[in-house]
């Protein structure tokens, strides 16, 4: 599983990006911890500097959202989330000739 976050820096201040940052690096850290952990990594767009991306890669969806609920999940990854982008960010990984999930919207309920 592939999870893609792409966050905004509050302002143009480079204070606010590097601040941005250094939280995108503490949370990548946190994640890293996590069981079902594979791997991750930090970015910034080249196009548009005060773009950030936070990609990392699950055994399964279930490893992410636990991860994400944990402690140390709460304390130093949620706070993060309100500079996230509001778009789907959990992506399922294909390889080829490998079947896809069934693409159903899931119910809130």
């Amino acid at each position: 599983m592939l999870v893609v976050t792409r966050f905004r820096a509050p302002n143009p201040d480079p204070a606010a990006a590097d601040e941005l940052r250094d939280g995108l690096h503490r949370a990548l850290a946190v994640l890293a911890e996590q069981r079902g952990y594979v791997g991750g990594e930090v970015g910034r767009n080249i196009d548009e500097p005060d773009l950030w991306v936070l990609s990392t890669r699950w055994s399964n969806v279930g490893s992410y959202r636990r991860a994400l609920s944990s402690w140390e999940g709460k304390m130093h990854v949620q706070p993060l989330m309100v500079h996230a982008l509001d778009e789907p960010s959990a992506y399922e990984v294909l390889r080829p000739g490998e079947a896809a999930n069934e693409a159903v919207p899931r119910e809130n309920g």
